[in-house]
């Protein structure tokens, strides 16, 4: 089911029945420029932010976080839209069964799964880790921190486009979609649901888990284990989940976010439990630990070498 997207939003049991009617399109330029994508994009330059602010407390320099970036931006957005299309190929045919290009890259219509940009991103990084020779497990915890910030922000493209809303509902924020001219629904609105757990979840990592890591990818492991138990529960509400193909299980279609959402939680929890309580980890271990040994021991060997010039011009 589609929502019309130049037809109000209404929220009818919220303070007297607010309501709300954005365009999709901030700027009426060419093919017109979407609020859909400048959120993306607020959401890309916050994260970005908040990485080169915290880049210091995982053992990393802005100049690390600069040069991530220029990379994984556009592979996050390739690796989102592949992903969509791939899960949704049908729209994306000609009537020949031909690809329709057109269609692929038409990102500003909306179509970018965000497992597709979180796998990107995680290769992405891996091997700039590995060209940089930098531990990839601090990489990543600072990087899940302005990846849900990014989230976060961006789920509210949801929102203007209309679209990732939940089945019906009458609960007091419940959100008010029109189908047709006569005809709207009632339904959760999901987006928020989603935005808002985002936000939860990146509060618990910047105050509680990155503040007592024992090892590094602690907080990426807590990342995949939060955002996989928020993203399964609000895609069991969604109307428009990507499905796995025609498979089926217990004669109900399998949802391709919600099954990945199911292992990434299984697999992020045995790796939580084996890292904490099985694999005994020293402070030494950690990126930021090494780095300020190394840098005191550096300006330790610095003032032996002052002393010994200075005592040499005192002779």
């Amino acid at each position: 089911m589609s929502a019309l997207k130049n037809m109000p939003i209404g929220f009818p049991g919220l303070l007297g029945g607010l309501e709300f009617d954005p365009d999709v399109i901030a700027i009426h330029i060419g093919h017109g420029i979407y609020w859909y994508g400048i959120l993306i994009a607020i959401g890309m330059l916050a994260g970005l932010f908040l990485c080169m602010k915290q880049a210091k407390r995982f053992g990393l320099t802005e100049d690390h976080v600069l040069d991530l970036v220029l990379w994984a931006i556009p592979l996050c957005i390739i690796g989102a839209r592949l992903y969509y299309v791939i899960f949704y190929y049908s729209h994306y045919q000609t009537e020949t069964g031909a690809p329709d290009w057109g269609e692929i890259i038409a990102v500003w219509d909306g179509g970018l799964a965000i497992y597709g940009g979180i796998i990107a991103a995680v290769i992405t990084a891996y091997i700039f880790a590995r060209v940089k020779k930098i531990k990839f497990g601090a990489l990543a915890d600072l990087c899940v921190m302005g990846l849900l910030l990014g989230q976060a922000i961006g789920r509210w493209g949801n929102f203007i486009n209309r679209e990732a809303f939940g089945s019906e509902t009458t609960l007091p924020w419940r959100m008010r979609l029109w189908t047709s001219a006569a005809h709207y629904i009632e339904v959760h609105p999901t987006f928020f649901y989603e935005s808002l757990w985002n936000v939860i979840g990146l509060l618990l990592l910047l105050f509680v888990i990155s503040k007592a890591r024992r090892f590094d990818g602690e907080s990426t492991w807590f990342y995949f284990l939060w955002y996989g138990l928020g993203r399964a529960w609000v895609e069991g509400l969604r109307t428009d989940s990507l499905y796995l193909f025609d498979w089926t299980l217990f004669g109900e279609p399998i949802r391709v976010s919600q099954a990945l959402s199911v292992v990434m939680v299984l697999v992020s929890a045995a790796m939580l439990f084996y890292n904490i309580r099985i694999k005994k980890h020293s402070p030494q271990e950690l990126l930021v630990n090494q780095v300020g040994a190394a840098a005191a021991a550096e300006a330790a060997e610095k003032n032996i070498l002052k002393e010994d010039e200075d005592h040499g011009d005192c002779h």
